[in-house]
């Protein structure tokens, strides 16, 4: 009896060691793009609560869910390393736009970032808001990331904090260098900011306010950065005339300061500058040889978009909007804005003039309801239909319109961004909110980048022309950009690391969106696992939000 019982329980314990494992997520029969560029491989990947336990061989594990991805691509998770979806998110927190993209995380704050703010930052953002209206019931950075994950989204997020905002923080929108003191409170602001969880300084030097900023300035805010191991990233002051001086600028900014610096949606902005993009090129290559620190990303289109305000010198813009619109029903001010519309000038950014004409500036947002007619019709259209100048056109419109009014500018060539996507240092970003073809969002017509840049480099670029492989094109859209952000645990397929993972086909991912229909959702992506919940199944949305506030290096919390 005794000996019966013996070799029940041994019988039984062998049983145990050989149950198999069992794992909250398995993805099968997976084609794995690990991110790093690597060649990929055949396995399964295995997932519990929000972290990758295995890659490659789980044994005879089960999942409690399972997702077959049988000829299909597994990567980690796309980042947007410029979006705009500060406003979209509040509206409607599943980002869908970008999360039937593959991206699992929004990387903000162009310049200008959702906080710090005043008392009278905050009531101008009340009062300017377009189509999106929403509290404002935050006052830091920090703040307001927090306030998105508690509220719901299914990305998650991460800021820079604005160069811009700080500037108006302090001094307005006066064009003059803060005093030392004003200085240091910006200073502090951003040290704040950076011990709140962003990810360094973000700044866009061809609007005004900004644009006031000098060097300096700029090299003391990234310095009060730096303390964090924070980095420097920016809408240089010229993507177009003075490309290269720009280049020069953001160079010496990371060299005395001492940080890691990127440009902003990298481009040779006006025909007359496409050759410069071999130069411009040839300048950070250098950089980079010499030991600075400095990548660059973009957007896979010959467009930008922006507002009528860069078709406008700095000069009429300063005081901020009211002064602005003010000083356009001058009919001085008037005459001297559109002379200097028409010119090719060195000393700001003019985007209207780099266009080439009226033709190539498609207005795509107003404010003002009985303006929303004119939407998606060139600067061009709407003046003949008013009869008057482009150029008087367009002040009307800032005017009547309340607003800098959304613009699609042609600028760029076909064959400099197939140049730029091939550069090993590249990433990717929309510079677009996260939006859905449905609700407010129907209001206006976005620039096709915010439903189809990501994509687009996986089925134009990648398929169809063959630029770079897709293991390359992964690693720019993945690991890259984590690397660069300093980021812990994000941006590859390994196990410790957070579950942001897509599921696509290589052989359907398409973008659909266009200049004329702009509203619609790219094809491709069958599942994306956010912090390993299931936010996308067979390209539907599944309700869930489970993105968080993806804090930066200096992080001081627990």
């Amino acid at each position: 009896m005794q000996k019966l019982f013996l070799f029940a329980l041994l019988l039984a314990l062998a049983s145990c060691a050989q149950a198999p494992d069992e794992y909250d997520l398995i993805i099968r029969n997976a084609t794995i793009y690990d991110g790093s560029g690597a060649a990929p491989i055949q396995g399964d990947i295995a997932v519990n609560a929000d972290t990758i336990v295995a890659v490659g061989d789980v044994g005879n594990a089960r999942g409690r869910t399972e997702a077959d991805a049988q000829g299909l691509a597994v990567s980690p998770g796309f980042i947007n390393m410029l979006s705009w979806a500060t406003e979209s998110l509040l509206a409607d927190g599943r980002g869908l736009s970008d999360i039937k993209q593959g991206v699992t995380l929004e990387v903000m704050g162009e310049g200008w970032s959702m906080g710090p703010l005043t008392d009278s930052m905050k009531v101008e953002m009340a009062e300017t808001q377009g189509d999106i209206k929403f509290e404002v019931e935050w006052t830091t950075l920090g703040e307001y990331l927090q306030y998105l994950e508690n509220k719901g989204v299914s990305p998650n997020v991460a800021s820079f904090v604005g160069a811009t905002t700080l500037r108006i923080h302090e001094l307005g929108y006066e064009d003059r260098p803060p005093a030392a003191e004003e200085l240091e409170r910006m200073k502090g602001l951003a040290r704040q900011a950076m011990e709140e969880g962003a990810l360094g300084i973000g700044s866009s030097l061809i609007y005004a306010p900004a644009f006031y900023a000098d060097t300096d300035e700029l090299i003391e805010l990234c310095r009060a950065a730096g303390e964090y191991d924070g980095m420097y990233i920016t809408h240089m002051r010229s993507e177009g005339n003075k490309l290269l001086e720009a280049i020069d600028e953001v160079i010496r900014i990371a060299g005395e300061a001492r940080v890691p610096a990127e440009i902003y949606h990298l481009k040779a902005a006006g025909r007359n500058n496409w050759p410069k993009m071999d130069l411009a090129i040839q300048k950070i290559d250098s950089a980079r040889a010499a030991g600075i620190r400095l990548s660059t990303d973009m957007y896979t289109y010959v467009a930008g978009a922006t507002g009528l305000d860069a078709s406008m010198p700095p000069w009429v813009q300063e005081g901020g909007y009211e002064a602005w619109a003010q000083r356009l029903q001058d009919p001085a001010i008037r005459a001297r804005v559109a002379e200097e519309m028409r010119t090719d000038a060195q000393d700001w950014e003019n985007l209207y003039f780099a266009a080439g004409s009226a033709e190539n500036l498609l207005l795509v947002e107003f404010k003002n309801d009985s303006l929303k007619p004119y939407t998606g019709k060139s600067l061009a259209e709407v003046a003949a239909l008013r009869g008057k100048s482009p150029e008087e056109t367009a002040m009307d419109l800032v005017v009547e319109d309340g607003s800098r009014v959304g613009t699609v500018y042609f600028l760029m060539s076909e064959e400099n961004v197939r140049k730029q996507i091939a550069l090993p240092y590249i990433s990717f970003g929309s510079d677009a909110g996260a939006l859905a073809s449905e609700g407010v969002f129907l209001k206006s017509n976005p620039h096709p980048r915010a439903y189809g840049n990501f994509a687009r480099v996986l089925g134009k670029y990648v398929r169809e022309e063959q630029v770079i492989p897709l293991e390359d094109a992964i690693r720019k859209l993945a690991s890259q950009p984590a690397a660069n952000l300093k980021l812990s645990k994000r941006g590859l397929l390994k196990p410790g690391y957070f579950a942001d993972i897509v599921i696509f086909d290589p052989a359907t991912i398409e973008d659909k969106a266009t200049f004329e229909a702009p509203h619609q959702y790219a094809v491709g992506v069958r599942h994306v696992f956010v912090n390993g919940v299931q936010v996308l199944k067979d390209g539907e949305h599944t309700g869930a939000t489970p993105g968080r506030f993806v804090k930066g290096p200096g992080w001081k919390g627990n």
